[in-house]
């Protein structure tokens, strides 16, 4: 279960980010068992109480999943990690991100690479920075096959608060902090928890059951195509090559790579600059445009002198809405898109109701009829189609 590539068909299967995002979050949950202190700020009649500051070290499955359990709790909490990638799904969680500077190797299987010294050093700076001012620090910095990277030094524990607690999800491969204990709590001369737990998923057995469980049930239903309860395994399926270890007596381990992140190539600044002078609008062309704004500003004036006051009115309402609207949608952030459906369908219910007025008219010009009947049509397309998305929107958030 542990060769599962880290790719995005295979995750219903990976046990390892399961049990991760099972750490992650209970990382946060003994790192508030052992804080004296509140997560969440509270203002009370005796005074006031700030919120904990919480940094996470490393973006990965545990450390997203500690960043929202953190978050959820009413923390501050702020990330670093390598990629600069990451960077969205924390602000998605609700943490800062804090970068370092430094160009680093992007890994391509899903796990983390060794960072360079340049990295380490500004990462080293960043921390020393940091840790007077927080309440918890939790690490989870880990490469497979290696010791896991020092993030924090002695010194730098020795700058943070009597109190504070620094949970190192990595004590079992080495460590992240310098005086952790795989398996052990220590408290250091200046109050500082130091938790080394190595069994954190461990620490909440059901639900981690229950996740291994649906990987395990996955994985057969993938090796069972036919739901018939025979085995078959597809060479050319990703997931068994890269699981495979022998093959018909032949030994197929270590697989072959395969590419889960792609780093984004480095545009040439030279090749980005476009030589080809813009286009130069000749005189010809430039008479043309006057003539054409000519006349379409005298076919306006004509159009308002000729007909009755209402179209005029009605003309100048239609104008603005079509500026208002185009400016108010057109900056809509992307997340207000259900909401904007909604404004959306209640424009057009208004359409509906104005064609319905129009009604009575119709017998003195059956243009008013065709025009009602096609502003009824439109808007009840864009109505039943707006319910039909939000209803399959919400469904996404409905558990099965």
């Amino acid at each position: 279960m542990d060769a599962v590539p880290r790719i995005s068909r295979a995750q219903s299967m990976d046990a390892l980010s399961s049990m991760a995002n099972i750490a992650g979050y209970r990382a946060v949950v003994e790192a508030a068992h052992e804080y004296a202190g509140f997560f969440t700020g509270q203002v009370t009649a005796a005074g006031r109480i700030p919120p904990a500051k919480v940094l996470v070290a490393g973006a990965g499955v545990a450390g997203l999943a500690a960043i929202g359990a953190a978050g959820s709790m009413g923390a501050i909490v702020r990330a670093t990690d390598p990629r600069p990638a990451v960077a969205d799904e924390v602000k998605s969680l609700g943490g800062e991100y804090l970068p370092v500077e430094v160009v680093t190797e992007q890994g391509t299987d899903g796990y983390a690479k060794a960072t360079s010294q340049e990295y380490d050093a500004a990462a080293a700076r960043l921390y020393a920075q940091q840790c007077p001012d927080l309440d918890i620090i939790i690490t989870t910095a880990q490469i497979p096959g290696r010791p896991a990277p020092r993030l924090i030094t002695a010194e730098m524990v020795a700058t943070m608060r009597q109190g504070s607690v620094i949970v190192d999800m990595a004590a079992g491969s080495g460590g992240n902090v310098e005086g952790s204990v795989a398996g052990e709590k220590v408290v250091t001369d200046n109050g500082v928890t130091i938790v080394g737990y190595t069994e954190l998923a461990r620490r909440a057995p059901g639900q981690a059951s229950q996740l291994y469980g649906s990987n395990i049930a996955h994985l057969l239903t993938l090796f069972t195509p036919e739901k018939d309860g025979v085995f078959t395994l597809n060479e050319q399926d990703v997931i068994a090559q890269q699981m495979t270890v022998v093959r018909d007596g032949v030994v197929t381990w270590p697989p072959p790579p395969v590419q889960v992140a792609a780093t984004p190539a480095v545009a040439d600044p030279m090749v980005a600059l476009d030589p080809t002078p813009p286009p130069v609008t000749s005189p010809a062309d430039r008479r043309l445009m006057w003539v054409a704004a000519a006349c379409a500003t005298l076919a306006f004036i004509a159009l308002t002198t000729f007909a009755p006051p209402s179209f005029v009115s009605n003309l100048t309402v239609f104008a603005l809405a079509v500026v208002i609207g185009y400016y108010v949608i057109g900056h809509v952030h992307h997340a207000l898109h259900t909401p904007l459906m909604s404004v959306t369908n209640a424009i057009s219910g208004i359409i509906i109701l104005g064609a319905l007025v129009q009604a009575p008219m119709v017998g003195s010009n059956p243009w008013i009829g065709v025009m009602a009947l096609a502003a009824v049509l439109l808007a009840s397309i864009n109505i039943v189609g707006g319910f039909l998305v939000t209803h399959r929107m919400l469904g996404m958030f409905t558990r099965s």
